[in-house]
């Protein structure tokens, strides 16, 4: 089976071809860029150098968020359109486990995270068991203090990892002191192979038409949406837009 593998939900860019778990080419660019501009024709370039044509995907596999509302939707359009239109599989990977995916050297507990704003972060705690990722505190937005102190709780070794992690070293070793730890650059970026590994035994969407980002809290417009039609709620908004 071949795969397709995008990520556009954070400032970094990255897409992967794999073939039955074997990468036969990877695209990563982390720089401040317009997604929508630079999603595709890395596609192509990639198809182009693997000699791959877009009709010889089995399945695409997307970082459905949580992340930049902007970013999110240019890959998850990107995704959901190619297997629409050519009736191919469609597999969505939260954002956070492909962060998780990347610290495969410890069995213990792992916690992407992004920065979400006002002290506030997108998070979930991951662990490997049987080689597999699994997700043993669901995806959320809270407050970093939060987190910690859940964590701290939890009284275990925590690998944090992502782009944003250093911006809350400080934070984090004050209130967990030993029992965190960090990942060295490379594992903090996205890599779209590591979706395509985790997408590749995934269940597809059943219902592609219906498959959108998960943004783990409301945007800006679907609040403003709320504050005028309290007896609506964001599915009816979504209707409108």
């Amino acid at each position: 089976m071949k795969l397709l593998a995008m990520d556009t939900s954070n400032q970094a860019v990255s897409v992967a071809l794999l073939e039955d778990q074997q990468i036969l080419g990877e695209m990563t660019v982390n720089i401040r860029q317009t997604h929508s501009q630079t999603l595709l024709p890395m596609i192509d370039q990639l198809l182009k150098q693997t000699k791959t044509p877009i009709e010889a995907i089995d399945r695409f596999v997307v970082a459905q968020g949580p992340g930049s509302y902007t970013g999110l939707r240019i890959a998850v359009t990107t995704a959901k359109s190619f297997a629409w239109t050519m009736g191919k599989e469609l597999v969505g990977i939260s954002s956070l486990a492909l962060l998780a995916g990347n610290v495969q050297e410890t069995t213990a507990l792992i916690v992407p995270l992004f920065d979400a704003r006002r002290d506030n972060v997108f998070a979930g705690v991951y662990q490997w068991q049987d080689q597999h990722l699994q997700n043993v505190v669901a995806d959320q937005h809270l407050a970093l203090t939060d987190l910690l102190a859940q964590l701290a709780l939890l009284n275990e070794p925590v690998y944090f990892v992502g782009g944003d992690v250093q911006q809350f070293n400080a934070q984090i070793k004050a209130t967990l002191g030993s029992q965190a730890h960090f990942v060295d650059a490379n594992h903090n970026l996205p890599h779209a192979a590591v979706l395509g590994q985790l997408g590749a035994n995934a269940e597809p969407v059943v219902d592609i038409h219906g498959f959108g980002p998960h943004y783990l809290r409301k945007t800006e417009a679907e609040v403003n949406w709320g504050k005028t039609h309290d007896d609506q709620g964001s599915a009816a908004y979504v209707e409108q837009v």
